[in-house]
């Protein structure tokens, strides 16, 4: 664990407590959380519990001025291997009552009835993942296969342990991907590798997923976690909450229109509100030769966030 110190501005904020939960482990360390998926006796497979506490842990460190980035991993031998499907009923969780159109996800999409009885969990996960504020790191330690590896594919980097297997199996099962993984995984390793890995439901050895671009590098397990950290650190020490957390956003969003010109609005934005806040900081820090002491919020946006 890196022993620097995080910038002034950080230490000044208190965290806000997160709610008790069953199956994640919340840990706050130097500006860096790390959560870990805590059902190790299950291989800590996915549940629909454990989609509502996703959900929730990363609503909480966006607003959470203690948690400058997060780092996921699982606990014991395995990262996440896939959904329990030893649960009674629908495995998934869906309401098999309900004959669900496209115009409901359309209209009704919060819905309690197609918000519980229809929407993939999974999905609901890597969308909290996506509009989260901070970095996130995904340290694989093990088994990722299924939600185990999509819901990786709305983090910003993953990490490998050489013990890493990797499978997006849908194919198996006779199911699809999910978790928005249609979206994210071709805009990380490209279209024809994406079907060829969905296609054919293999398991991905480290080096293969680091072939294809998925994976930023391998570690051995003792190593993994103090890499992510230190990743970690890399991107937040010494850098202005509101400024990363705008990078991060308009990043993904960004990179997905179909034009420049829609960047170029919300580039002029970002600039005008960073200038005028952190940016005065940075450029006086500059001058003076010395480190900034940046003290946004990421619980005070710019105006137009989120756009």
């Amino acid at each position: 664990m890196r022993a620097d110190p995080i910038p002034q501005n950080a230490e000044t904020f208190e965290p806000i407590e997160p709610m008790n939960y069953n199956t994640l482990l919340w840990q706050v360390d130097q500006g860096i959380l790390t959560l870990t998926l805590n059902r190790p006796d299950k291989l800590n497979a996915f549940t629909v519990e454990m989609a509502d506490e996703l959900e929730d842990a990363f609503l909480r460190a966006s607003r959470d001025d203690a948690v400058r980035a997060v780092v996921v991993t699982g606990s014991g031998k395995a990262f996440c291997a896939g959904m329990d499907l030893s649960v009674p009923g629908n495995v998934f969780g869906l309401d098999e009552s309900l004959q669900p159109t496209m115009e409901d996800m359309q209209r009704r999409l919060d819905d309690p009835a197609i918000h519980r009885g229809v929407r993939d969990t999974g999905g609901r996960v890597t969308l909290s993942i996506f509009a989260c504020t901070k970095p996130v790191i995904g340290a694989i330690n093990g088994a990722a296969v299924g939600i185990g590896a999509t819901m990786t594919l709305a983090m910003d980097f993953r990490l490998a342990s050489e013990k890493a297997r990797i499978g997006f199996v849908f194919g198996r099962l006779g199911i699809t991907p999910e978790a928005c993984s249609t979206w994210f995984l071709p805009r990380i390793v490209g279209l024809q590798t994406a079907l060829e890995w969905t296609y054919s439901a293999e398991i991905l050895d480290p080096q293969t997923a680091k072939g294809g671009g998925l994976v930023k590098s391998i570690h051995s397990p003792e190593e993994l976690l103090p890499a992510a950290h230190a990743l970690a650190h890399k991107f937040v020490d010494g850098k202005s909450p509101v400024g990363i957390a705008l990078t991060r956003q308009m990043m993904y969003r960004n990179s997905a229109q179909p034009h420049p010109l829609e960047a170029h609005r919300t580039d002029s934005l970002a600039m005008f509100y960073t200038s005028i806040q952190d940016g005065k900081e940075g450029v006086q820090a500059f001058l003076e030769k010395r480190a900034p002491e940046f003290r946004s919020s990421t619980q005070n946006m710019p105006p137009f966030y989120p756009w």
